[in-house]
């Protein structure tokens, strides 16, 4: 049922509707030039509900459908036992078959014990709702009696007593997926094409007393999956599989009166033809459908509708298909596999994320990232979410296939609440940075924590109690932008120290490892240079442990390092205190935090040292951070042969090769530029190859990696897409650097 202030319902997959039921990702880097900003609270808004997940009992099979209300929340699907909680499968296990009750506060089973049963094939409970008033139950699946009363596929619950009524029952030809109920009606979607020894393609209604057949009639040409009342109770809304109903073209979503089933309004071709409507939800204002598409160029996000004109309000395009949607204080949760969400401003393809959040009125992702992984079955992870109150919390609860919940083990099902906040941010990641006399830079990776995107830094200099400097950042899983403050109050050749806590506002992450450094006493000479000539990425490589590879370039245009590779490697490529990195040559690699425009024209520069004889890819620009990219160019890879290769794309691949090899072990100074006189690649402050041809390269985003990515296709592709080695002094251009520029770069390498 909905909350009119709140949007808050208490069904999950086919949750009830009463008819009288009403109801900004910031991107790029942040600096931190001064104290300021305000200290961060938990829960960034409008986010509601914590990522923390609670203690809850599990099932040992798949949870398809929930309905909540009164604190009690109610659970169907395939399983045969309950556990408790972190216990494993197997252990401590209680019979419930197919069907469970829990106290929503707690987590645990109340006395409410059901099975659902068939006598032949596998019995599965798809749908589950809540009469208006609370006292009734409807359940609907694939079921033949229910504590052993015969029934066909759909029932109903007296609450209070937890038994079956006896004086509800009409036959249902196939599987009830989805239920919605108002104060006399029933509505059900399925693969049924028969309700009462009638024909109802996968749509129907009866009525509340007795379950008589009504003569609403919403014939569709194949399965449904979701049907929701709107507040109103004027109209339903359908979704699934469909491409007709009653005969009018409108694919997976249809709204149609709620008397008769006549068609309110189509939607024909709004929805990819591969597509599927797998859930839908409503608030006070509009509606929210999660959407399911198999094969390329499919839809698998949400899309928000508006109930005054059933108009779209807004739809994102995140790949991974959503199963369930529910709407709680202006935030649309959902339930997905979503794996890829690049094409609207987030995370580009890469391990799946299950459980995310939205503003009803925005499609842009807020910051909640509780996470489960696949599980079991098809397995898709979270199939159904439903919400309830109890004691003056809200609890959101999630159902599915999923075996462990926020990486720790945890089945079937889980639940969060409006609070307490007890999730802890990451410790940040810090290194210091002084290239210049007086100046220290204290560099850090922002952290990251669940449900909390705005968190407060404070830096902690020579172990003191109080820190020196406090401000805020932003920041997500795919996007932890560096920050930086300057320490003026410091003395050329004296050493000091520095340590940095992360803040949501409640919980305090522990303060960093200690970073030290010594105050330059003069400039160094190779970094000056690099940064005159207009470096806007510059990594030198010189963190200990951690994902962070800052940027020196002022540009706060920091990298992730990836499966830890080879830190503060010694020698390095230049004179100076700074050191290199080493990667294995099988998957260690770095890539921008940031998602770059594919620059016109450009230099890449690094250092390199290797005696590797199965090459790799030095330094490139892809479009993916997670895996190999699928779009690749701009790089810079090494042959088996030791010969090194500049290549782009444009039209085809485009390349140019040294003659000889540069894998005996030595340092080596490597320069690729690209512009209007085309390409060249220099080695040790030489031009070693060039082609006046090729000034253009494949305009698509992507990120800088360096140390390995794809390389399919290229010519001389050699055995090992990634490079075993060591790299220092990486930097990028947004120029084409001349010789005179390179061969200066490489003469200050012993300065």
């Amino acid at each position: 049922m909905m909350n009119g202030s709140t949007g808050q319902r208490t069904g999950g997959r086919g949750r009830l509707r009463a008819a009288a039921a009403a109801l900004c990702l910031l991107a790029g880097a942040l600096t931190a030039t001064a104290v300021g900003g305000s200290p961060a609270t938990a829960l960034t808004p409008p986010v509601a509900i914590t990522a923390d997940d609670l203690s809850t009992w599990q099932t040992n099979g798949i949870v398809w459908s929930m309905a909540a209300g009164d604190g009690v929340v109610y659970a169907g699907g395939t399983f045969s036992t309950l556990r408790p909680p972190k216990a494993a499968a197997g252990t401590n296990e209680q019979p419930a078959v197919n069907f469970a009750a829990f106290d929503a506060a707690t987590g645990a089973p109340t006395d409410c014990s059901l099975s659902f049963t068939i006598s032949s094939g596998t019995a599965t409970v798809r749908s589950l709702a809540l009469s208006p008033d609370g006292e009734t139950l409807y359940a609907g699946g694939q079921f033949g009696a229910v504590n052993g009363v015969g029934v066909s596929n759909f029932a109903a619950v007296d609450t209070a007593t937890c038994t079956v009524r006896n004086n509800f029952k009409i036959a249902v030809s196939a599987t009830v997926r989805a239920l919605a109920v108002t104060s006399d009606t029933v509505y059900l979607a399925g693969d049924f094409t028969s309700v009462g020894g009638q024909t109802r393609n996968h749509f129907a209604a009866v009525s509340t007393a007795g379950a008589s057949l009504l003569p609403f009639t919403a014939n569709a040409d194949e399965t449904a999956r979701a049907i929701e009342v709107t507040p109103d109770g004027q109209n339903v809304l359908l979704g699934g599989d469909f491409f007709r109903i009653n005969g009018t073209n409108t694919h997976a979503l249809a709204v149609v009166n709620a008397t008769t089933g006549q068609l309110t309004k189509t939607y024909p071709g709004f929805i990819h033809n591969n597509s599927t409507v797998q859930d839908i939800t409503t608030d006070a204002t509009g509606f929210y459908t999660a959407n399911e598409g198999s094969g390329g160029g499919v839809f698998d996000g949400r899309i928000a509708l508006n109930l005054s004109d059933f108009q779209q309000r807004w739809r994102d395009t995140c790949l991974g298909a959503t199963q369930a949607v529910a709407v709680y204080s202006g935030v649309l949760y959902s339930g997905s596999h979503a794996h890829d969400c690049a094409s609207m401003g987030a995370f580009p393809d890469q391990p799946r994320k299950h459980l995310l959040a939205q503003s009803v009125d925005d499609p842009k992702l807020l910051p909640w990232f509780p996470d489960t992984n696949d599980g079991i079955g098809e397995p898709v992870g979270p199939r159904v979410m439903t919400q309830t109150g109890k004691n003056g919390r809200h609890y959101l609860w999630v159902g599915g296939e999923f075996t462990t919940v926020n990486s720790a083990p945890q089945q079937g099902l889980t639940r969060f609440a409006d609070g307490p906040d007890t999730g802890v941010p990451w410790v940040p990641n810090v290194t210091l940075s002084t290239l210049n006399p007086g100046k220290i830079e204290v560099n850090w990776q922002t952290s990251f924590d669940t449900d909390d995107g705005e968190l407060t830094y404070r830096i902690y200099k020579d172990n003191a109690a109080t820190p020196i400097h406090t401000t805020t950042g932003y920041s997500v899983f795919w996007n932890r932008p560096q920050l930086t403050w300057t320490d003026t109050d410091v003395v050329p050749g004296q050493t000091y120290s520095y340590r940095i806590t992360a803040s949501d506002g409640i919980n305090t992450s522990a303060k960093s490892p200690a970073q030290s450094a010594t105050v330059a006493t003069t400039t160094e000479a190779y970094p000056a240079r690099v940064k005159a000539d207009g470096a806007t990425l510059y990594w030198r490589y010189d963190e200990g442990t951690s994902t962070f590879a800052h940027d020196s370039s002022g540009n706060l245009n920091n990298g992730f390092l990836r499966n830890a590779p080879a830190y503060r490697q010694t020698p390095a490529a230049v004179a100076g205190p700074s050191t290199a990195i080493g990667f294995n040559g099988t998957d260690e690699y770095a890539y921008s935090n940031r998602l770059h425009p594919a620059p016109a024209r450009f230099s890449v520069e690094t250092w390199i040292k290797t005696t590797t004889t199965r090459g790799g890819k030095i330094i490139g620009f892809g479009n993916l951070t997670q895996q190999n990219s699928t779009r690749h160019d701009k790089h810079v890879y090494m042959r088996n042969d030791g010969r090194l290769t500049f290549g782009v794309y444009s039209g085809s691949a485009r390349t140019i090769a040294t003659t000889g090899a540069y894998n005996d072990g030595q340092w080596h100074h490597v320069v690729a530029t690209q512009g209007p006189s085309g390409m060249a690649l220099y080695v040790d402050g030489q031009l070693r190859a060039s082609n006046i041809l090729y000034s253009t390269n494949e305009n698509a985003p992507g990120y800088w990696r360096i140390g390995g990515d794809n390389l399919a296709s290229w010519p001389n592709r050699p055995t090992s897409n990634f490079f075993a080695g060591q790299i220092d002094e990486t930097a990028v251009y947004p120029t084409a650097l001349t010789a005179s520029q390179v061969s200066a770069h490489y003469a200050l390498r012993n300065s």
